[in-house]
């Protein structure tokens, strides 16, 4: 990850790369991924599907500012907040780009939209590997890795008929670490959360801090 950091991630550009540099008129043959120009898709472009794994195994080493950071890089809106940068991307704000292009004179552009299965990857980054929020059967965990300036957050669960609103306390400060786990005021046991169809609302509690 480390090597990443250095050398695949381009914060004042808005990229995380897949490779650099790009193949090019050089004797190494890697394949179908030189027949794009460089900084096209797979050759040495942001190839979303993996940036967005980069943002998961950054909150799987704890660092809830880095990844959320990192994360911001691949939203969409975040290509929209101006003119200038709207008129760079030139996709739309809303949907998630399969590739953005590395290479002058494209630094910046959008590759392909609509398609691409890495919107389910950074919808997962964003949910279970930032909120910390996992499902798993009937069962749901909670385990955030957050930017330690964030105080709190709130999620509302919908479980078939029930539904759960989880608010998640911070107040020291911490990326990563859950204390208690409270479900309608009952401390839970496991520290996860037994989903039930009844058609009830229901609280949860998360306080992150200190174990």
């Amino acid at each position: 990850m480390e090597s990443v950091l250095d050398l695949l991630i381009r914060r004042e550009e808005g990229l995380i790369l897949l490779l650099t540099p790009p193949f090019d008129d050089g004797p190494v043959d890697p394949g179908y991924i030189k027949g794009y120009l460089p900084g096209v898709r797979e050759n040495g472009a942001q190839y979303t599907h993996a940036a967005a794994w980069v943002v998961q195994a950054t909150a799987l080493l704890c660092e809830g500012r880095r990844a959320f950071e990192l994360f911001q890089i691949l939203n969409p809106i975040e290509h929209a907040r101006d003119q200038s940068a709207v008129q760079l991307y030139k996709l739309e704000p809303y949907v998630v780009a399969g590739d953005v292009f590395s290479q002058p004179p494209l630094v910046g552009r959008g590759g392909w939209s609509w398609y691409t299965g890495s919107a389910a990857w950074l919808y997962r980054a964003g949910l279970e590997s930032i909120l910390g929020l996992r499902r798993s059967g009937d069962r749901l965990t909670l385990d955030p890795c957050i930017p330690p300036e964030w105080k709190g957050f709130e999620i509302t669960y919908q479980y078939r008929s029930a539904t759960y609103r989880i608010a998640v306390e911070n107040p020291q400060g911490r990326e990563r670490g859950v204390v208690t786990i409270c479900l309608d005021g009952r401390p839970s046991e496991d520290a996860t959360i037994s989903l039930i169809d009844d058609g009830q609302s229901h609280d949860v509690r998360v306080f992150m801090g200190n174990s």
